[in-house]
């Protein structure tokens, strides 16, 4: 009982000290900004946050949140906060997935798989990300067909210059929950019909997803290897297939040294979403140029991005930190 009233002390303590730690983090920044207000402001210079109430003057071409010139600049943030969001989430989750069936490639005994794996990685993350979206909006706005004669890749998806169109979840009349899916299909002057995703939306998502998978890939390949011989012979001696293998015994240890680096790459493709400006997607970077460009509140506006940054990254943290603690503790399920 003593070592538990004692273990429990050491952890609020410890969450005590974090608590801490950030306020005194936040109280700084706090000052440094008034700051620098302050003497922007001796300066002649307009300065301050007011702007954020004050109509916009422009709008946001896409989105989930509708945006207008006429609305404060608050929203237009806050947009941009959600376009980055809305490509930062599924680039997330096709990278995961994409990089860890290249990584289990890369150590698989046929040869040409184990190539095809190896070219993949060594490319795509030895040429930068700036690069590759450039390329792919090349690709998106000269090599594809025209949006009367889309691609059709898989039932219901189809690509062209115009983006990408996919089934989309509809709600019932009279209800906000979703009853069916409304899927996209092709007429004489284009698609119609699902969800149409901007070619921009597509670029970033799509250089994201496989710019990160390079580096997921390698993250998985380590963590298997990471793995003992001896646990592997223990499977095979319990009659388990490659696939049980790597599913019951290989991966649930691999994963406690494979988390850790992958909440580094999942920090990292957020932050890199910041370059959908390059490619014209109105993300939170591009929502904050065109900011300054309006206003002139140059450094008002990069406090926000910091901000924002700063958030998203201490969110992903934390959420990735509690899975590397489940996963350490209790094995992957």
């Amino acid at each position: 009982m003593r070592q538990e009233g004692a273990s429990r002390r050491g952890a609020w303590l410890a969450w005590l000290v974090q608590a801490l730690l950030v306020l005194a983090v936040v109280a700084g920044a706090f000052w440094v900004v008034n700051h620098a207000l302050d003497v922007l402001r001796s300066r002649g210079v307009r300065s301050g946050f007011d702007f954020l109430t004050e109509p916009s003057g422009f709008s946001i071409s896409e989105g989930w949140l509708d945006f207008d010139a006429s609305q404060p600049s608050w929203r237009a943030f806050l947009a941009g906060l959600i376009n980055t969001v809305r490509a930062a989430v599924p680039a997330a989750i096709f990278a995961v997935v994409l990089g860890t069936l290249i990584g289990i490639g890369r150590l698989a005994p046929h040869v040409l798989l184990r190539g095809i794996c190896t070219a993949y990685v060594e490319l795509l993350r030895n040429v930068p990300l700036l690069v590759q979206l450039l390329m792919l909006a090349f690709a998106m706005a000269n090599l594809l067909p025209d949006s009367t004669e889309p691609v059709h890749l898989l039932p219901g998806v189809w690509l062209s210059k115009g983006g990408l169109s996919v089934p989309w979840p509809v709600a019932g009349e009279g209800g906000w929950w979703p009853s069916h899916f409304e899927w996209p299909e092709r007429g004489d002057f284009g698609v119609s019909g699902g969800a149409a995703l901007s070619p921009e939306y597509v670029t970033i998502v799509a250089g994201l997803s496989l710019y990160s998978a390079a580096f997921v890939a390698e993250i998985v390949r380590a963590g298997i290897l990471s793995v003992s011989q001896g646990q592997v012979l223990a499977g095979q001696a319990l009659g388990l297939s490659s696939v049980q293998q790597l599913r019951i015994v290989i991966l649930p240890q691999a994963l406690r040294v494979i988390v850790p680096s992958l909440t580094n790459q999942l920090l990292s493709l957020t932050k890199n979403s910041s370059l959908a400006v390059a490619v014209g997607y109105p993300e939170l970077v591009s929502v904050a140029n065109t900011t300054i460009g309006s206003n002139g509140r140059a450094f008002e506006c990069i406090a926000i991005i910091m901000a924002v940054y700063l958030l998203l990254s201490l969110v992903i943290s934390f959420g990735m930190n509690r899975y590397n603690a489940r996963v350490a503790l209790r094995g992957w399920r």
